[in-house]
């Protein structure tokens, strides 16, 4: 059942229609089918679709009615394109019938005959999602990571062989079949190097029963959208990310899922794995005090220690993660005080190692701590580091 019909009225059977009593508008004329259809889905809100047509026009002033029903078109977006050269073909009026889903055009062409024509329009519940299924290698230094994207026809109208684009990538001929979805591989990216990283937030982690000063560490990969690391074509939209991991047999093993963010060009996806239990920290203040500057205006001072072990076989790098403003917060309340604003804050000397303190953002910074291997020998405990983080945070009242 069609949704969109456009019809061709001749100027003098548009006339001989206003002289009939009463009459609703005339419409007449076989449906001129499709001859292209291109859906673009750059915008996840508004779909655009063009489609051509070929319309044969008498010579002089034609009408053509552009009527739908049960479809979400915006009919503010409808544009009507002769593709034809110069003016020999030309929308002179334009107009919308009251109360209808309709749009009637007058198009005046100097001769009679065929004339391709491109209708475009917006387009309500034609949308797309997008997917992806990451295949790790035995050794986690990389992985081939496939995107999918799904378009989901809930539009009322049932379009043909289309031409299907992203806003990226290659197009892609689909036919696109009413109340029905279509899922299309649209990239695959080889051997793309990964950094596992082992990650403790004390503010995000998930906490260890009977541990108040601990938080269980977490499993992430790494991908750098890039073209040094074989990506970098093109953002990577928000989706799904299936994580598999091959085995040393060649076969896959399914690893756990998350949800990879927006990722532009440049900037990393982080892939959530689960939590190494393997991994223990421990996070305290060795000293919390306030310094009076004048009045009530004081400077804070802090120590934050993390006691770290490693019971895995092979050494590993612990990133930490901090916020200094929630450091200071911590503070404030220990002082009664409050404030929301960003913190003033610099690295103090007793800092364990202040190389290994990476500023990420005027707010935020990342501990890189190297953890040996836990010993091979079963009645031996894997050795503890300790790690010192010396702060003072300016201008507080």
């Amino acid at each position: 059942m069609r949704r969109i019909r456009i019809v061709v009225v001749a100027a003098a059977v548009a006339m001989a229609a206003l002289a009939a009593p009463a009459a609703g508008r005339i419409k007449l004329a076989t449906l001129p089918v499709r001859e292209r259809v291109e859906i673009q889905l750059e915008n996840p809100k508004a779909t655009l679709v063009e489609e051509e047509r070929v319309v044969t026009l008498l010579k002089g002033t034609n009408h053509i009615d552009f009527s739908w029903t049960n479809t979400r078109i915006d009919k503010w977006t409808i544009l009507f394109r002769p593709l034809v050269p110069g003016d020999a073909v030309r929308v002179i009026h334009q107009s919308y019938p009251p109360g209808e889903n309709a749009l009637v055009w007058e198009v005046f062409a100097e001769n009679a005959g065929p004339v391709r024509v491109r209708i475009s329009y917006i387009l309500g519940n034609l949308r797309r999602t997008f997917s992806y299924r990451a295949t790790a290698e035995h050794d986690e230094k990389s992985l081939t990571l496939r995107k999918y994207m799904r378009v989901w026809n809930f539009s009322g109208e049932e379009f043909g062989v289309s031409s299907v684009y992203a806003g990226f990538g290659d197009v892609f001929a689909k036919e696109m079949g009413l109340q029905e979805s279509k899922e299309m591989l649209i990239a695959k990216f080889l051997q793309v190097p990964i950094a596992k990283k082992f990650v403790f937030n004390w503010r995000t982690g998930q906490p260890v029963p009977d541990e108040p000063n601990q938080r269980y560490v977490t499993m992430q990969y790494v991908l750098v959208n890039d073209e040094a690391h074989r990506l970098g074509k093109f953002p990577l939209q928000y989706g799904k990310v299936r994580i598999f991991q091959k085995d040393s047999r060649g076969g896959e093993a399914f690893t756990g899922e998350d949800w990879g963010k927006f990722t532009p060009v440049d900037d990393e996806m982080k892939l959530y794995l689960g939590l190494a239990r393997d991994i223990t920290v421990e996070r305290t203040f060795q000293r919390q005090e306030r310094h009076r500057v004048r009045g009530n205006l004081y400077h804070l001072e802090t120590i934050v220690q993390y006691k770290m072990q490693n019971f895995k076989k092979d050494p590993v790098i612990l990133d930490i993660e901090e916020d200094m403003n929630a450091i200071r917060n911590e503070m404030l309340r220990k002082f009664s005080m409050a404030s929301d604003r960003d913190a003033q804050w610099e690295l103090a000397g007793r800092t364990t190692d202040k190389g290994k303190v990476e500023r990420k953002s005027a707010r935020k910074v990342e501990l890189h701590i190297p953890l040996p291997a836990a010993p091979k020998e079963a009645d031996q405990k894997p050795e503890e580091v300790i790690f010192l983080l010396h702060l003072w945070f300016r201008n507080e009242w």
